[in-house]
């Protein structure tokens, strides 16, 4: 039976939030948050609100959680970080980089 995309993203999960790849969703205080990883390039990583174009600094949510200051974002939210994620997993099983 293949892998899932839900499966690999929580493979990922397991893995310390530094050290992960795929994005994930955390909940504080009512509030929930996509999580991008880090890219090589960045100080830190990004949480983007689920529902809102919104984003602030992962070392932030993490010190404040649901009190963190958040700052728009012109295109992305947190439903557009996952969905891209969901996407592009979706294509490398169907390419075969997942068994």
């Amino acid at each position: 039976m293949p892998i899932t995309i839900d499966e690999i993203l929580a493979q990922d999960r397991e893995n310390r939030p530094n050290e992960r790849t795929l994005p994930w969703e955390e909940t504080r205080g009512g509030v929930t948050v996509v999580v991008e990883p880090k890219p090589h390039w960045a100080e830190d990583m990004r949480a983007f609100r689920l529902g809102s174009r919104e984003y602030c600094r992962y070392a932030n949510w993490m010190a404040y959680g649901a009190r963190t200051r958040f700052h728009g974002h012109i295109d992305t939210s947190g439903d557009d970080v996952m969905m891209k994620a969901r996407a592009l997993i979706a294509r490398e099983i169907a390419d075969g980089f997942w068994d």
